[in-house]
């Protein structure tokens, strides 16, 4: 019940590529704190698009922010600026990131009456929030020490960051009328016809929803985790 979606292998060769352009960033003067600052402003901006529904841009934006996620740890690491503060800004700007996101979702799909799609979004956020209490909690008292809890559970926040991109991506791709994917509409007996506005965004439910369940059992999973390591100690 501990294998996560993305391998701690896959995570090092990921940094790796990423190392050049950090060490890049670094030489245009930035430091690691201002490159985590970046990724959180184009967050924001990511929400904002979000709730004007501009679903390509918002997708294409969370990406380019989430990079910044990776740029940040790595320039401090190959310029020996890991930081106790560093590593603080860094967490907490980043959930404060998704979060933000996902409001900016929510938004957008109560301008488009798509009420589910901002009730996804809500269960999305809190089940993402949770991801990342169980982690920072379990550190805070020891019980992650020698194991890294990032390597708990099927959905950390970069496998939540891309299914949230692919979903914002296909609803803008496959537009708000494609009969070819789901019905716009369904006629009940007595040739009454019953128009479904929302039927578009089915890629966003999808993705939303998703993530949700993702991660409530990646939470499940880090619970089960600790309990196992407080039965080790004692």
């Amino acid at each position: 019940m501990s294998g996560s979606l993305v391998s701690a292998g896959t995570r090092a060769r990921v940094r790796g590529l990423m190392l050049p352009i950090a060490l890049g960033l670094g030489r245009l003067g930035l430091t690691p704190n201002a490159l985590t600052a970046i990724g959180f402003a184009i967050a924001c901006v990511a929400a904002v698009a979000a709730a004007e529904q501009a679903w390509l841009a918002a997708g294409l934006l969370v990406i380019f922010g989430a990079l910044f996620d990776l740029f940040d740890g790595a320039l401090a690491r190959a310029t020996g600026k890991v930081s106790k503060l560093g590593a603080f800004l860094d967490s907490t700007f980043d959930r404060w990131g998704e979060g933000v996101v996902y409001v900016g979702i929510a938004i957008g799909c109560l301008a488009e009456d798509f009420a589910l799609g901002a009730v996804l979004a809500s269960a999305a956020m809190a089940s993402a929030v949770m991801v990342s209490y169980t982690r920072a909690k379990a550190e805070s008292l020891g019980f992650s020490a020698g194991t890294g809890m990032a390597n708990i559970g099927l959905a950390p926040r970069e496998v939540r960051i891309v299914v949230l991109t692919a979903g914002l991506i296909l609803t803008r791709i496959q537009g708000t009328a494609n009969p070819l994917l789901v019905l716009e509409s369904i006629t009940l007996p007595g040739a009454i016809e019953v128009v479904l506005p929302w039927a578009g965004q089915i890629w966003l439910a999808w993705s939303l929803g998703l993530i949700a369940v993702l991660a409530t059992i990646t939470t499940i999973q880090r619970i089960v985790h600790t309990i196992k390591q407080a039965a080790q100690q004692g």
